[in-house]
């Protein structure tokens, strides 16, 4: 089973949605420099803070990025880790779903792609590099 591990958000003013969900929701931002094209991670959780009951390991965190006019379906999505980009993408697609393009590279983070499901829902998926021995 691959699990929901980030959600994303565009966003047309970076200043303005940092400040909403660190004051709406006590949310922690890390802003990225324009190698990362301007991304804002946020922090959700912290270790034994409240999370529903039922939840295996408690929240997920995310991030936002910077809205642009020639990209399709920017709107809130979640990502979902698989374990291999290219067989991930094989299943989608033969279940019906269309690729947004080909897998981008996120240094130091691993290989992403976006894509529609057959509802035309926007939904991201990501292979994590696996870590160093």
């Amino acid at each position: 089973m691959d699990p929901v591990v980030h959600f994303e958000f565009p966003y047309d003013d970076r200043e303005r949605i940092k400040r909403f969900y660190t004051q709406a929701f006590g949310w922690e931002m890390q802003q990225l420099g324009e190698e990362m094209g301007h991304y804002v991670l946020a922090t959700t959780a912290k270790p034994g803070g409240p999370s529903r009951p039922d939840a295996a390991n408690g929240a997920i965190s995310g991030g936002f990025f910077q809205r642009q006019k020639d990209w399709p379906d920017q709107v809130p999505s979640v990502v979902i880790a698989v374990q291999d980009i290219q067989a991930a993408m094989k299943k989608v697609k033969g279940a019906g779903g269309e690729l947004l393009g080909e897998p981008m590279t996120i240094p130091g983070v691993g290989e992403y792609v976006s894509f529609r499901d057959t509802e035309k829902n926007r939904v991201s998926m990501m292979q994590f590099l696996k870590p160093s021995s």
